[in-house]
């Protein structure tokens, strides 16, 4: 049995070549439900998109008319006749360019903003948010031990 089944899908353009790309995000989003102990099996989908497609669903579902890097969108209760299979997370949605001109800011590589971006993501369809200090404190620790296992302790958070 599958504990965690994630789908990545690349709908944009991206120079990191796709089969490592997919891997290394498989692996920072397996981790990050594995520390939070996820239940299990777990299926989830995680897209990279451009900065429109993602302001468009900013604006349609959050009512903000701007591009983000990461939004969540939990799946909610599992429906009737569903509850012996896999439980359906959600589906995490990643603006390439706005991680490309994030980690050029911040120092480090693309792809290591789009594991942080995934570990985020992740962390939001579980529960976790960071609208008050201690929501957020709790948040960026866990999103801490997640990159400090893949190896990216220097690759943080820069929201304020």
């Amino acid at each position: 049995m599958i504990d965690f089944e994630i789908e990545v899908r690349i709908e944009t353009p991206i120079s990191e070549p796709e089969a490592t790309l997919v891997e290394k995000i498989v692996t920072a989003v397996s981790i990050t439900l594995r520390l939070q102990q996820a239940a299990v099996p777990v299926v989830m989908t995680v897209a990279l998109t451009d900065d429109e497609v993602i302001q468009q669903l900013n604006f349609t579902y959050r009512g903000q008319d701007k591009a983000t890097d990461v939004l969540s969108f939990a799946a909610g209760e599992p429906m009737p006749g569903m509850a012996d299979g896999p439980l359906y997370l959600g589906d995490v949605i990643i603006s390439v360019p706005t991680a490309r001109r994030q980690a050029a800011k911040a120092g480090h590589s693309l792809l290591a903003e789009l594991q942080l971006l995934a570990v985020h993501g992740t962390l939001h369809l579980l529960g976790l948010d960071h609208v008050d200090k201690i929501e957020k404190r709790e948040m960026w620790a866990a999103q801490t031990a997640v990159m400090t296992q893949l190896g990216l302790p220097h690759v943080f958070a820069t929201e304020t």
